[in-house]
């Protein structure tokens, strides 16, 4: 597979980039026979390109001078322009929860990616973590599309990723205390690692906004539910993955940085993309964002005086980012860390956990009216149902409801 090397790429100037409304919006992929790894590159993409119009955005608001300001409104307008091509190659007749099911494929086959290729322990323990969560969301939207549209869920994965419970929905839904994280060093973090968060930021918060902005599109009393559930765990996510970047790095840093990586990814797209099409797409999209990335660097050297290159501190940057199978992956995590628990910005066996965990009441509280999420599985057939069953993941949930109502309720806790 080739080589990423940001500093050796060809690349389309900026002022070549824009593009009429017949380039912006081009044809959308076939439902019926996309490869579901494709799916998957467009979701992302989005993302990547949605959290780059987001973080210029929020850097305009804290910029006093022009130059800047003009700059970073000429790659954003590009950014946008790019997000629009790319999210509309999702066609209209694919529902909202096909989509939402490779929305929850993206975050597992890319999370477990990212994983497996992260030097920095505690960020790969975070992946990790959050990894049995999405698994789990995959197999509760799986319940409600059976549910809502007698939809097979495989039509959508086409068997590159595993349906089954993982971390129970239930027992996310967490105090915003416990969802602080450590930082990496900015000065020492391998760029890889910089990647991987900026990657999985923009994932996890495009999944939020679509749950946020679709969920209420259903009549379903239940999907409505499910949905606002559900989206506020990625909230969750959210939070804690932005909070492993190091708040030091500056605004031009950052700026630069998440250029770098729309190209990044890009890049990693293209090298496995099997529509030639779109994989078209992917690598001048790439083109375009080493200019962006270039510009962010012409300002990063003008206003802070500062090299790039003492920033990326690599002229590779690898692996790539691959959407493949990653089922026995999946599993062996669910394996070793099913009970694991975040406190205090580190991560416990729930046995561990102290009674005065501010998660408890939280929990109590969002979940004493009935859970969503365990409510669809009833609605699901039989054999999907089933799945629920699963002793280690039936026995930590129940663990779990025991221990909080008796500390909510009075009764004594039994004995760890």
């Amino acid at each position: 597979m080739a080589q990423f090397k940001p500093f050796n790429m060809d690349s389309i100037p900026i002022e070549e980039q824009f593009m009429n409304w017949k380039e912006i919006v081009k044809a959308p992929y076939d439902r019926n026979s996309v490869d579901a790894y494709t799916r998957t590159r467009v979701i992302l993409m989005n993302g990547i390109e949605n959290a780059s119009v987001l973080m210029s955005h929020a850097m305009e608001r804290m910029t006093v001078d022009p130059e800047i300001k003009r700059q970073m409104a000429l790659i954003r307008r590009i950014d946008s322009m790019q997000q629009q091509t790319v999210d509309w190659l999702n066609p209209a007749n694919q529902t909202i929860i096909e989509t939402t099911l490779g929305y929850e494929q993206v975050a597992v086959d890319l999370t477990a990616n990212l994983a497996r290729n992260e030097s920095d322990p505690y960020v790969k323990q975070t992946l990790d973590f959050a990894l049995l969560e999405d698994f789990d969301h995959l197999y509760r939207y799986s319940c409600l599309y059976d549910y809502l549209e007698g939809g097979d869920y495989d039509t959508v994965v086409q068997g590159k990723t595993e349906v089954k419970p993982g971390r129970p929905t239930s027992v996310e839904h967490r105090h915003p205390d416990d969802t602080m994280r450590k930082h990496y060093n900015k000065d020492t973090a391998d760029i890889k690692t910089k990647m991987n968060c900026l990657t999985i930021v923009a994932g996890e918060q495009q999944t939020e906004l679509f749950y946020k902005t679709h969920g209420n599109m259903y009549s379903d009393e239940l999907a409505r539910q499910l949905y606002s559930e559900i989206a506020d765990v990625e909230e969750e996510h959210v939070t804690q993955y932005g909070l492993l970047g190091d708040p030091r790095e500056t605004m031009l840093e950052k700026s630069a940085l998440m250029q770098l990586c729309e190209a990044y990814v890009y890049f990693s797209c293209a090298q496995t993309e099997s529509d030639s099409r779109i994989r078209a797409i992917w690598e001048d999209f790439m083109r375009m964002e080493i200019s962006h990335f270039e510009a962010c660097a012409n300002l990063l050297e003008k206003y802070e005086g500062r090299d790039i290159r003492n920033i990326v501190q690599a002229d590779v940057i690898e692996p790539l980012v691959v959407f493949e199978s990653n089922k026995d992956y999946v599993n062996r995590v669910i394996e070793e860390q099913l009970d694991l628990t975040p406190q205090n910005m580190e991560y416990l066996r729930f046995r561990e956990i102290a009674d005065e965990w501010s998660t408890f009441r939280f929990q109590w509280k969002m979940n004493k009216a009935g859970v969503p999420s365990e409510e669809v599985v009833g609605k699901a057939k039989s054999e999907l149902a089933q799945r629920d069953q699963a002793k280690d993941i039936k026995q930590f949930k129940n663990q779990v409801a025991k221990r909080t109502e008796d500390l909510m309720t009075g009764r004594p806790a039994p004995p760890m």
